[in-house]
């Protein structure tokens, strides 16, 4: 079976210019910015060679909307999203629904996760999955930390600074600044 075509669209956000890939069964990327819309863009068109430019169809504009929520610091529900899994292996797709049902502003730590997917001694798969997710902000691995409070990695542009500024949007103020302590440490 063949999968469908790929579309893309870059949309301005307070961040910078985000990216978002999409097919007919749901959004299958999203690229945070990277510096300069044309770096932005550069990136997703690494990450998804197949993709061509198009106009967003309603879902994408709904996920593009409660992105850009989210990144204005207004209350956003991307639980509706809908996501094209095709090609994410079966354990990835196990961590990322633990992960979208996170609540904003709140953080789970790696081991909690491996734990919740009834594998304790997964902590470090599911960090390697979390770096490989194709859907920041909708599968918001931001909300993820390392054991002890420790911030753990974030592998966007902006490294760490990124993940405490997108827990500061969505109103962890104490916590992210307690996570900037420990990373200080």
């Amino acid at each position: 079976m063949n999968s469908p075509p790929l579309e893309f669209a870059l949309f301005a956000t307070p961040l910078g210019h985000c990216g978002i890939v999409w097919s007919k069964r749901g959004i299958a990327g999203v690229q945070l910015p990277e510096g300069t819309q044309a770096k932005t863009r550069t990136r997703l068109r690494a990450r998804f060679p197949a993709a061509r430019p198009g106009a967003p169809s309603p879902g994408t504009r709904g996920a593009i909307a409660a992105i850009s929520e989210l990144l204005e610091r207004r209350p956003s529900d991307l639980d509706a999203v809908v996501l094209d899994l095709e090609g994410v292996p079966p354990f990835h797709r196990r961590v990322y629904a633990i992960a979208r049902a996170i609540p904003p502003g709140t953080t789970l730590a790696y081991r909690e996760l491996a734990v919740r997917l009834g594998e304790p001694g997964a902590a470090r798969a599911v960090g390697q999955a979390l770096a490989r997710n194709p859907f920041p902000i909708i599968v918001p691995c931001h909300r993820v930390i390392a054991a002890g409070g420790k911030p753990g990695g974030f592998s966007a542009r902006g490294g760490l600074v990124t993940k405490f500024h997108l827990l500061d949007l969505e109103g962890a103020r104490n916590h992210t600044l307690e996570l900037f302590g420990a990373a200080a440490r």
